[in-house]
């Protein structure tokens, strides 16, 4: 049984990562604006899924691979680090668009919304480091079974990340609308945003010479 410490720790950990803008956020607030909230709501369920498989694939010991052979998690931070400067990048450059920006998106089938919802969280560099390097810190082996252990942590760090993120999708027509209004807030938005994707990229860059441990 986990501790109410760690329970807290985990969720304050997820509440971080989930506000803070990544390939997830990026892609249902898009989804969101150009097809509505309950298009969000779908590739939600699609991210939620993959959520889940990192779980699994984790409690079960299939994450070891990354421990027997470190450079394969070296490259998946050092591809993490790369994708999320390149997206920081195209945020900040001249003509870059805000996260919140209305742009015209084709219309996607349900199917589509979730498989996309799915892959976009399965590549995502800051869930592969949750579960690999964060949730394990919060695992005492004297405090019963781990593997329960593990299950219950990410059963909390889906929670919350579900919860996030809904809100967000469900605010994300609205906030749109309201820089629409308010030019000078969207230029304010994209260097907030493109700022923070840059943080956490060279943050990743500089980590990823450090094998999984």
């Amino acid at each position: 049984m986990i501790t109410l410490a760690a329970a807290c720790g985990i969720a304050l950990v997820e509440l971080g990562l989930a506000l803070t803008p990544g390939p997830n956020m990026i892609y249902l607030v898009s989804r969101s604006i150009s097809q509505g909230w309950r298009a969000g709501m779908v590739s939600l369920a699609g991210t939620a899924a993959g959520f889940v498989v990192y779980l699994v694939m984790a409690n079960l010991g299939l994450a070891a691979v990354f421990f027997v052979v470190p450079w394969l998690f070296v490259a998946l931070k050092i591809a993490g680090a790369a994708y999320l400067l390149w997206l920081a990048y195209k945020t900040l450059r001249p003509g870059g668009t805000s996260m919140f920006q209305t742009t015209t998106l084709p219309r996607d089938s349900l199917g589509k919304l979730f498989r996309m919802g799915l892959i976009t969280n399965l590549l995502n560099p800051k869930v592969a480091i949750l579960y690999l390097a964060l949730i394990p810190q919060f695992i005492d082996p004297a405090a019963g079974s781990v593997v329960a252990q593990g299950f219950q942590l990410g059963a909390i760090q889906i929670a919350v990340g579900v919860a996030v993120n809904g809100a967000i999708i469900l605010a994300a027509a609205s906030v749109a609308a309201f820089l629409l209004r308010r030019p000078a807030w969207v230029r304010w938005q994209k260097w907030v945003t493109g700022t923070l994707l840059g943080a956490v990229g060279v943050k990743l860059a500089i980590d990823a010479p450090a094998p999984a441990a």
